[in-house]
Order: C-alpha cells, then sequence, then structure tokens
C-alpha cells in the first residue's frame, strides 16, 4: 500500500515539475491565430457553459422580459417598446461589432476575436434570458466579453436581453429599421443639445 501511494505521489510530482516547465517554456501559442487542440476547446467550452448555467441559476427574470423569451408577447406595448428600443440602443453602440445582427457581418475587430463571439441573432435563441443577463453583466473571461456590471444598471442590462429576446425573430429590414430610427433620435438629440449651450 506505501509504495502504491508513493508511486502515486512521485507522478503527481513529475506531472507538476512537467506542467511548470510547460509554463514557463512560453512552447504554448497564445496567438489567435491558432486555435486549440479539440480536447482543451472542449475543456473551456464546456467550463465556460456549465459556469454560467451553475451562476445564472436562482436570477429573476422579469415578467414582460419573460413573456418575450416565452414568445407570450410581443412586446410592442408602450413600455416593452421603450426597453427593447434602450436595449438596442446599448447592442447597437457595443455589441453589434462582435456579435453582428440580423443581415450584418461582424466588424474586422469582431472576425479576429478568438474565440468567436456567437451570432446572437442565431445563438440567443438557445439561451435563456437569465443565462444572458449573467454573462451581460459579468463577461466571461479570456473571450474578449466583457462585464458590464461596472457600467450599466441592472435595468439596462435587462432592457439589453429584452432587445436580444425581440431580435430572435428580427428580420434584417426590421433590424435596420431600428438603426434608422435609432440613429434619427441620436442626431435629433444632439441638435438640441447644440441649440441649448447655443443661448
Amino acid at each position: 500500500m506505501k509504495k502504491t501511494i508513493g508511486i502515486v505521489a512521485a507522478t503527481l510530482v513529475v506531472e507538476l515539475i512537467v506542467a511548470v516547465i510547460f509554463i514557463w517554456s512560453g512552447l504554448y501559442n497564445v496567438s489567435t491565430l491558432s486555435p486549440d487542440p479539440g480536447p482543451l476547446k472542449w475543456v473551456f467550452s464546456t467550463t465556460s457553459d456549465n459556469s454560467v448555467k451553475h451562476h445564472a441559476n436562482g436570477i429573476i427574470v422579469p415578467q414582460n422580459v419573460k413573456e418575450l423569451s416565452d414568445g407570450k408577447t410581443s412586446g410592442n406595448s408602450q413600455a416593452d417598446s421603450s426597453m427593447i428600443a434602450e436595449g438596442f440602443d446599448h447592442y447597437n453602440d457595443m455589441c453589434v461589432t462582435c456579435h453582428a445582427g440580423p443581415g450584418l457581418n461582424k466588424s474586422e475587430a469582431g472576425i479576429g476575436l478568438y474565440p468567436q463571439a456567437p451570432d446572437l441573432a442565431r445563438s440567443a435563441k438557445e439561451l435563456p434570458p437569465q443565462d444572458l443577463f449573467w454573462v451581460i453583466k459579468n463577461g466571461v473571461k479570456s473571450t474578449g466579453m466583457p462585464g458590464f456590471a461596472k457600467t450599466h444598471s441592472d435595468s439596462k442590462i435587462w432592457a439589453m436581453v429584452a432587445f436580444l429576446e425581440k431580435m430572435k425573430n428580427m428580420t434584417p429590414q426590421q433590424y435596420a429599421a431600428m438603426q434608422n430610427a435609432n440613429s434619427s433620435m441620436k442626431s435629433m438629440n444632439m441638435k438640441m443639445h447644440m441649440s441649448d449651450h447655443e443661448h
């Protein structure tokens, strides 16, 4: 028994030494142009997916967002439309670069990310709203996905989730119409702001 324990301990020490030498050697290629080997990619992906599920468990989804997610409402009430418009504003300013949108391609920066940011127009359908909220709020290490908790209140993050729920069934034409409306609103606000400073 003691011999077996000694062999196991010696094996662990050797493995630790090899791991330390590997880490210090710089042999592992951290370039985004060099994809991780399959097993390592699986470890990172599975760990990330399970971590999000675990930490998002128990998050209470606002009723209007839950109804959007369940398809029980179109989000066309004045309150929901306002929330979705706010979420779109944040998404279009901060997220579309990496995640694209209906009818849009990722930017050059988004294409260069590794791992690739998911195309949320498609993949958001697979994630429940509490998972989306947790990821937007906390970010995901070593992916390029920032956590917005430091700059956005929970209500603003839920607005982004509401928009993502709406975007699940959005056509490229509908997205473009929201971009045009958003751009017009910002242009009008800018003119009003400049006019106030002139007086």
